[in-house]
């Protein structure tokens, strides 16, 4: 038989119905177009193999259908055979895109016994039934069906097997040294250096007496990218006549020194942050940012976030297995209309959305829980979205210290293949984006393959207790360059590219060292240990290829068939980046001298607030993420009755067969940065901490993280707002006595938008995790018993700048919250000693929405109802006005639930910190609230709540 393509059909059986065509059908409708009545979907399936009708109908039967649910079809078109048909659009994979399910599909025609196939593809087949314009099936193609980043519309009689093209080694060297100060620039543009970083890189070719291959300055880009080496923060920075020599060290490592926790076993040094567990194992946790890929490909480019911050867990000292993740999304509107969306920008709802499956479907199929996380809403992240994936991981202690390789150990590279995609991820990252993006950034977004990682997670846990090898890192930003590069900088490492395992044919020799293609590894494996390795990775699927050896010649040693393609001084690549010079200004306050005129109805106040993007319900998001595999999971991100409300913190059992557990929380709002960003920052870490007092836990064993997104660092006043942001973590990590182990920036996140550059809000993510001894003791938000006291902790400040109040309003208060450390401290320390104790039945932090919020998510969460008197809330100023103890968001405080039976107790406890009884717990299923006069200023049913608080996101 002669080798051809077959393409098979699979759909959904008439009247069964498939979600799918429900959403694209809805999307459509959100794009105002109303003449499409239905719509078809159905999955397609190329394979080029020799296959016979009964080889094809075995496959298609036993693989790539359902036969309970699904029909087939592999000689012709099926669900667009009827006379209304509008459109037939078949989507696949670009051209030198990696497809994630080809290597799945493969492997199950093999198991099948079926063959030989060569390659498959998939793809998906989109019938339109009904009236619409040729520019609205464009809209519909472009916004719904398809992102041109890694896909196109089959055309008829497409090959969609091109033969690539095979590649004939050119060595290419680029001649700088000549170059005067004029010319360099325009080199340093096409390699993303600053003009200094190219100066310095001619002088050193000057004095090699060589030009550069464009291997050595490709590795150059990458290893001195901002994403890499973070070198705005290393910078010298001059503010206000101070010196500010190296801002992370200055501030943010320098109070993690001075606090010299016993339990911090490994801080900014490797992968990810290390703190002990329970004195034999330790836990990891990184933070990571994929911004840039999810704004052109939001699918694609998230999905590959989360696999990168789960293979940095997995790269961590020894190697350390995932046990729970988090994410953390910051968007434009998604109710933006789309006509308001510029050209070349994705519209809000479909980067939320396919942000969301990515990380969904990532992190669910290497069964990991999502456990924690967060939403932020902000129309200047239109065209910039910001995406934080986190993953925790638990190790034994021996694992926890990073490896370090001898001279001889093979390097080993183990998990996926190499392709094109991801090529200039890292430089990429630290460009603007604008309208050209979409088109211009194509090799820069990985497509990740979660099961191939899953096998790489579960082969590198055996690998690491066998003690086969050394060492161990990921292939994250800069892909083999960064990872072989900065494993090699002790010693010296060769490395033969022409053995690296390839996806396809037709890579040339500096597309293979610095591609960023997803799942791989990068061990350092004595040669005694190799056989056995590749006997454990054979067995257990994952491909494993000896690329290069360690040596002692200090220098980085690119190879391809026998020549040498880079022969780099490890010195010079690692410690000869000159410092930046940079001048920071500090930003004035632009919070006015007083507050708003007062809302006219409270009711209607809290029902919009509750109904806002920043405080809705998060629950279409949150029941799609699988927060119960692996069986740890202790409190969840919804608790309480029915639907329930938003836990403060999430717990988990990372050892099942122990009590310990970790319970892990976040703080983010941008709002407090546009007036000030150092009570941003201190606000969001005493956010971060509430939220793990609220559950139970201590402070005793909490340690922080810092994920800074700001827009241009370049710009003074943009500068100067970052360094007030880690002056501020600098200062209350040392108050809370809480370090900060592990960090990630990304600094250059605006976009062109019509002409002009729209910058993010300075924007810091800080998460917590702390150890606690027993799961057990743990509580949650909801109410839990009628007639059960109702105490506020802490003092409420005439705060309302940055509120959700002012918000809605359209107004800004006179000041932004401030956070008065000792007395959060002493609040928070006394608060977790009370639950501890059995003395607090529910416990909420006050934050967005400030007391006011609070109060309704307790008691819809509880379905109880509550009441509370005004003049009884602890002031830390004079404040007259009832909206103002409503909805003031000063930090440090928390509403809680006193059993009726252990008050007297619990007043004892907190005596000596701010603490008084406002109201009660109530059945009537209302919250009554009496103002400052004695009158009824607030009163509303909790059904009425719960429904303001669920519409807004129940998609």
């Amino acid at each position: 038989m002669k080798r051809m393509t077959h393409r098979i059909e699979v759909a959904i059986k008439e009247g069964l119905g498939d979600p799918r065509e429900d959403a694209i059908l809805g999307g459509i409708r959100d794009l105002g177009i109303d003449g499409i009545s239905s719509v078809r979907v159905a999955d397609v399936y190329w394979l080029e193999a020799e296959l016979s009708t009964e080889q094809l109908d075995r496959v298609c039967g036993h693989l790539l259908s359902d036969p309970v649910a699904q029909t087939f079809r592999h000689d012709g078109y099926h669900i667009c055979d009827t006379s209304d048909c509008l459109r037939a659009l078949e989507v696949t994979y670009n051209s030198g895109v990696s497809d994630p399910l080809e290597a799945t599909i493969l492997k199950g025609i093999q198991d099948l016994g079926v063959g030989p196939v060569v390659r498959a593809r998939n793809g998906v087949l989109y019938v339109l039934h009904g009236e619409a314009t040729d520019a609205q099936i464009r809209l519909i193609t472009e916004m719904l069906l398809l992102n041109p980043v890694v896909q196109h519309v089959v055309t008829m009689n497409e090959d969609v097997f091109p033969q690539e093209p095979q590649y004939q080694l050119t060595v290419r060297h680029v001649p700088i040294t000549h170059l005067d100060e004029a010319d360099l620039l325009s080199e340093a543009r096409e390699f993303g250096f600053f003009p200094s970083e190219m100066k310095a890189i001619r002088d050193h070719y000057r004095s090699v007496g060589r030009e550069p291959t464009d291997a050595e300055l490709e590795t150059l880009a990458q290893t001195w990218s901002e994403h890499c080496v973070h070198k705005t923060f290393k910078g010298r920075i001059t503010m206000d006549g101070e010196v500010i020599d190296n801002l992370l060290k200055s501030t943010i490592m320098r109070a993690t020194e001075r606090l010299n926790k016993p339990w911090c076993l490994s801080v900014f040094r490797d992968n990810a942050g290390v703190i002990d567990f329970d004195g034999e194992n330790a836990v990891c946790f990184k933070v990571e940012t994929h911004n840039h890929p999810s704004a052109v490909e939001p699918y694609g480019g998230a999905a590959t976030g989360l696999g990168g911050v789960v293979r940095d867990v997995l790269g961590t000292g020894l190697g350390a297995r995932p046990v729970l993740n988090t994410d953390v999304f910051c968007f434009a509107s998604p109710f933006r209309s789309a006509g308001d969306v510029p050209a070349g920008v994705l519209h809000p709802r479909r980067v939320f959305k396919g942000v969301r499956a990515g990380v969904a479907d990532y992190g669910n199929r290497l069964g990991i829980p999502t456990i924690n996380g967060a939403l932020r809403f902000d129309d200047r992240y239109l065209g910039n979205p910001l995406v934080f994936c986190g993953t925790v991981g638990i190790m034994p202690t021996w694992a926890a210290p990073q490896g370090m390789q001898q001279t001889g150990d093979l390097v080993v590279l183990i998990g996926g293949r190499t392709g094109r995609d991801g090529i200039h991820g890292v430089t990429f990252a630290s460009e603007r984006l604008d309208e050209n993006s979409v088109a211009s950034s194509r090799s820069a977004v990985q497509i990740g393959n979660p099961i191939v990682e899953k096998r790489l997670i579960d082969v590198l846990m055996q690998a690491r207790d066998r003690h086969l090898y050394r060492r161990i890192t990921d292939c994250g930003g800069g892909g083999l360059s960064s990872a072989v590069g900065e494993m090699g900088e002790e010693t010296g490492v060769r490395v033969y590219l022409d053995r690296v395992p390839l996806k396809y044919a037709g890579l040339s020799y500096d597309e293979i060292w610095i591609s960023e293609s997803q799942e791989r590894m990068i061990l350092a494996v004595p040669p005694e240990c190799l056989e056995e390795l590749l006997e454990l990775c054979r067995a257990e699927d994952v491909e494993t290829t000896v690329i290069g050896e360690f040596s002692d010649t200090h220098r980085l040693e690119l190879l391809y068939d026998g020549e040498v393609v880079a022969d780099m001084d490890m010195a010079f690549l690692h410690n000869g980046r000159p410092q930046l010079e940079l001048e920071a200004r500090c930003p004035g306050s632009g919070s006015p001298a007083c507050n708003p005129e007062p809302a006219e109805s409270l009711v209607d106040a809290l029902l919009a607030i509750l109904g806002s993007l920043n405080v809705c319900s998060k629950e279409w998001v949150i029941r799609q993420y699988d927060h119960e595999v692996q069986g740890g999971s202790g409190l969840k991100p919804l608790v309480g009755d029915g639907r329930g409300g938003p836990g403060d913190a999430a717990a988990i059992r990372p050892l099942l067969d122990s009590d310990k557990g970790l319970v892990v929380s976040c703080g983010i709002n941008t709002l407090y940065g546009d007036v000030d960003a150092y009570w941003m920052a201190a606000s969001v870490i005493d956010e971060a901490l509430r939220q793990i007092v609220s559950v139970g836990a201590t402070l005793d064993r909490v340690a922080l993280l810092d994920n800074f997104c700001w827009g241009k660092a370049d710009e003074p006043e943009s500068l100067g707002a970052l360094v007030r942001a880690c002056q501020a973590c600098h200062d209350m990590s040392l108050a809370f006595g809480t370090p900060f182990i592990s960090g990630k920036d990304s600094l250059n996140n605006f976009a062109l938008i019509r002409g002009r550059a729209v910058a993010i809000p300075h924007t810091l993510l800080v998460s917590a995790i702390a150890v606690v001894d027993s799961l057990e003791e743990l509580i949650t938000m909801d109410l839990k018993v009628a007639d059960d006291p109702v105490y506020v902790v802490g003092n409420t400040h005439d705060e309302l700048a940055g509120s959700e109040y002012c918000q809605y309003l359209g107004s800004q208060g006179r000041q932004v919250p401030q956070v008065r450390a000792g007395e959060s401290l002493a609040c928070m320390t006394a608060l977790s000693k009370a639950i501890r104790c059995g003395l607090v039945a529910a416990c909420h932090d006050m934050s967005e929405g400030g007391l006011a919020v609070a109060a309704a998510e307790m008691a819809f969460a509880g379905r109880l109802g509550m009441s509370i008197a005004l003049r009884n809330v602890p002031q830390g100023d004079r404040i007259a006005r009832d909206d103002v103890l409503l909805f003031s968001e000063s930090n440090g405080r928390f509403l809680v639930e006193v059993p009726a039976q252990r008050e007297a107790e619990f007043q004892s406890m907190m005596s000596g910190v701010v603490c008084s009884r406002v109201g009660r717990v109530s059945e009537t299923t209302r919250l009554t609230v009496t103002g400052l006069d004695g009158r009824v200023t607030l009163d509303a049913g909790v059904e009425a709540l719960r429904d303001a608080w669920t519409r807004t996101l129940d998609w």
